[in-house]
């Protein structure tokens, strides 16, 4: 079993942006891509952004036991770690490097143990939270109050990660999150 680091946050911390400049500066790390039975937003693409699946094609995987985890993130809408990415990823001697939300996040942790370094990116403040998701422009004004909710409830599950990083300077966390991640690599 290999070695992998998680990434969670509430939607518009900025983990993604991190997990982007962490990939341009470590070959050896590869994003393992989740599946979801939501549909593509914008120019996002099956088997590069996600693994796009029907409901019913997500509910044969789940029976199938093909998930190492997953779960219902918003009524209707599933997301989840097939078993086959993680091997395929691995097969390559890459480190796998997750981007998941919490609840994810801490199953990923309780799962893979002392192989997974665990690391919650927290916004500023939740003020900040929502206007980063404003101006994103992506989303509908209920959906980014519903996603300020469930940003509040999140913050809350900081604590059971290894590490908490602020990104309030995006440049600041992004080495401080290296920092932690060099750390973890060059341990055996």
């Amino acid at each position: 079993m290999g070695k992998v680091i998680i990434f969670s946050a509430p939607s518009g911390s900025g983990k993604t942006t991190i997990v982007h400049a962490l990939l341009e500066s470590y070959p050896q790390f590869e994003f393992s891509i989740s599946a979801t039975c939501r549909a593509p937003r914008g120019t996002e693409q099956n088997g590069v952004d996600y693994y796009f699946l029907t409901p019913e094609e997500f509910a044969r995987e789940v029976e199938a036991d093909s998930f190492v985890e997953w779960e219902e993130v918003y009524p209707g809408c599933c997301y989840g770690t097939l078993r086959r990415e993680v091997e395929r990823i691995w097969q390559k001697d890459h480190i796998i490097l997750f981007d998941v939300d919490v609840v994810g996040g801490i199953n990923l942790k309780r799962i893979f143990g002392e192989q997974a370094c665990s690391i919650f990116i927290m916004p500023p403040s939740i003020e900040e939270l929502r206007r980063r998701l404003v101006t994103r422009g992506t989303d509908a004004p209920e959906v980014i109050e519903r996603r300020v909710a469930k940003a509040q409830f999140e913050l809350t599950k900081a604590p059971e990660f290894d590490h908490t990083v602020v990104n309030d300077r995006l440049d600041e966390a992004i080495d401080t999150t290296r920092q932690i991640i060099d750390s973890f690599i060059a341990k055996k």
